[in-house]
């Protein structure tokens, strides 16, 4: 399993990681299999979705803050985040990717985005290759 480690700058953001998840297979050498990339914390997920327009990362940012907002008095979490563990729940906390020859396998249009709902934090993402 390899660690990657980024910081986020927003309560609520996308992170386009899919050049960190394909720099990293490449580097160990991996050829054919799965990848999956997971998120150990209970406040971020992980999506894949497009990456050609930005408007999509918005929106759908936009989408989950109307459904789940900050703020609400029906939330009781002492902590004051259950916005975040309901958006990250929503989201899912793993992605599978197939790798052919070296290259991860997406469509023309997608990308693998690390969603951060409780930030600005140090996150981690751990990325596992099954070879085939």
């Amino acid at each position: 399993m390899y660690h990657i480690h980024i910081a986020t700058t927003h309560h609520n953001e996308f992170l386009n990681i899919t050049h960190l998840v394909s720099n990293m297979v490449r580097e160990k050498g991996y050829k054919d299999g799965v990848v999956t990339v997971f998120v150990p914390h209970t406040t971020a997920g992980i999506t894949i979705n497009e990456n050609a327009d930005p408007d999509v990362t918005t929106d759908m940012m936009g989408v989950l803050n109307s459904l789940v907002p900050w703020d609400s008095p029906k939330y009781r979490h002492f902590e004051g985040n259950t916005s975040a563990h309901v958006k990250a729940s929503i989201m899912g906390n793993s992605t599978h990717i197939i790798l052919e020859d070296g290259n991860l396998q997406l469509g023309t249009w997608q990308g693998i985005y690390f969603c951060e709902f409780d930030g600005p934090r140090q996150r981690k993402i751990w990325v596992q290759v099954t070879c085939s």
